[in-house]
């Protein structure tokens, strides 16, 4: 089957659903599958074609306002999808992904990985604008996935569109078998893009009552130059320190080292990094919100609805130890596995 992936970003770079279409794609390749990522992140570092892992890149030249919702003008080109058997296209938050819906006649399935919100008031405005033209867009695909329980729901609510739930995966084994980083003081961990929404900074604020720990922020991002000053004023500059952008190898031996893995985030689409945390044995502190909602309840995992110091250090205190469930998260195997019995399901090939 010949399947194109469309993606507002793609390795290199990292996030959600960078990871996800990413590990999809590669396995889906060594399946025997023909797959191409059309993708509008290309930039004078970035090729126009490359071969990556046996699934063939096409970046394009696009825009992206307040580094959101990513437009390549070439994704709007008819032409660009007749090759292929089934077109999956990610990410409602990026303006490439109306575009390939609309210029396209192929077999579609969409993975949403829909907040909701956005990261600012100028994100959000343009997100309420957009809303009718993504409700448009779902209504012609021929598959909606969601990423979330709660994803499912606010697709329902939001777009009112119907459907079926695919969960991001992880590595298990590489996980499952990371050795822990060793450090002379017990150290928290938190891992994420560097942006006020990510809670970070709450994270820090509660490091005055939490003295025998250490904080390990694994990530980068416009609010770093913020959250490092911020622990200079509190006086734990010395107890926090920034990994800066983690090679992917490298972050199973920090989850496994970390006593806790903490995620403030004010809006998920699921929580990759908290199942990589559980797989790694390390139990999690989650904000109580939107799709980080769905890991609440569970005894390797600690939930806080306010964001005060003292509810943060407490429920900090409370996961140590906790043991995790690590079966419950989905491999990408198991991951890879379902998507293709949905292209199967809306481009059935023709074995005569």
């Amino acid at each position: 089957m010949k399947i194109c992936q469309v993606s507002p970003r793609y390795a290199p770079h990292t996030g959600g659903v960078e990871t996800q279409v990413q590990e999809v794609s590669e396995r889906l390749a060594a399946r025997g599958h023909e797959v191409t990522v059309e993708t509008a992140d290309r930039t004078r570092d970035l090729p126009k074609r490359e071969w990556r892992n046996g699934v063939t890149v096409h970046r394009h030249f696009g825009v992206s306002p307040s580094e959101a919702f990513h437009f390549a003008p070439r994704l709007a080109d008819p032409r660009l999808w007749e090759k292929y058997d089934v077109l999956h296209v990610h990410n409602v938050h990026a303006l490439s992904f109306s575009c390939a819906v609309f210029s396209s006649r192929t077999p579609t399935v969409a993975t949403t990985y829909y907040h909701g919100h956005s990261a600012s008031r100028f994100r959000d405005r343009l997100l309420d604008a957009y809303r009718p033209v993504l409700r448009r867009a779902l209504e012609r695909v021929d598959e909606v996935v969601s990423v979330s329980q709660w994803e499912r729901r606010q697709v329902r609510s939001d777009l009112g569109v119907d459907s079926s739930v695919i969960p991001l995966g992880v590595e298990t084994d590489q996980f499952e078998r990371a050795d822990p980083v060793a450090r002379d003081r017990p150290f928290l961990l938190c891992v994420a893009r560097l942006e006020e929404y990510k809670g970070i900074h709450h994270v820090i604020s509660a490091l005055p009552k939490l003295p025998e720990y250490d904080l390990l922020v694994a990530g980068d991002g416009p609010y770093r130059d913020t959250l490092e000053e911020l622990a200079v004023d509190i006086g734990v500059d010395d107890h926090v320190t920034f990994l800066g952008n983690v090679e992917h190898d490298r972050l199973p031996a920090y989850y496994a080292g970390a006593d806790a893995h903490v995620s403030l985030s004010s809006f998920e689409s699921f929580g990759l990094t908290v199942a990589e945390s559980l797989v790694s044995g390390t139990p999690c502190v989650l904000k109580s919100a939107t799709a980080l909602t769905d890991w609440c309840g569970r005894s390797d995992v600690e939930c806080v609805n306010s964001v005060d110091l003292g509810s943060v250090s407490e429920a900090i205190r409370a996961s140590i130890g906790a043991k995790t469930d690590k079966e419950s998260v989905w491999s990408w195997e198991e991951v890879t596995e379902e998507y293709e019995a949905v292209y199967t399901k809306v481009a059935p090939v023709d074995e005569a």
